[in-house]
């Protein structure tokens, strides 16, 4: 079992919580960029992989090398709808787990608002990220990994 982590748009508390989790869970940690990332010192259960440039790439990459028991954080929909259908638990930065039951609505949920986005019938994006929303996350990423340390 690995926790993969969509660094690129991760915000840092999140990453501190998952990198909290792999300590203390012994658990393979694997941040994907396609820009530079830094691992925690000390934590040896964290490693970065730095992909090419260029539109979805660190996804493909995620979503390539993510197996059935991984647990992946991501607010990519288009990514997490791909790993879900592969058994992958999936998380985003906010706490909301994605499932099988709840992808696809999330996913036309997204391409609706972006169609509307690109019409100029809707403007602007998610609330900024706050301490709920970690506090949130961190509950959620604590029960996603129980469940799956449990499957092993």
């Amino acid at each position: 079992m690995k926790l993969w982590i969509d660094a690129d748009a991760a915000p840092g508390d999140i990453k501190e919580v998952a990198f909290r989790s792999a300590t203390r869970l012994s658990l393979p940690t694997v941040l994907v960029a396609n820009q530079p990332l830094s691992t925690p010192r000390g934590n040896a259960f964290v490693i970065a992989v730095q992909v090419e440039g260029g539109p979805n790439v660190a996804d493909a990459y995620i979503a390539e090398h993510a197996g059935p028991g991984d647990v992946a954080i991501t607010a990519d929909i288009p990514l997490a709808a791909a790993l879900v259908a592969k058994n992958v638990s999936v998380i985003d930065p906010r706490g909301t787990e994605y499932t099988s039951d709840n992808v696809g609505y999330r996913l036309a949920s997204r391409d609706l608002m972006d169609e509307l986005r690109g019409s100029g019938a809707v403007t602007g994006g998610p609330r900024p990220f706050g301490p709920k929303d970690k506090q949130m996350f961190a509950a959620t990423l604590d029960r996603v990994l129980t469940r799956a340390m449990r499957k092993r």
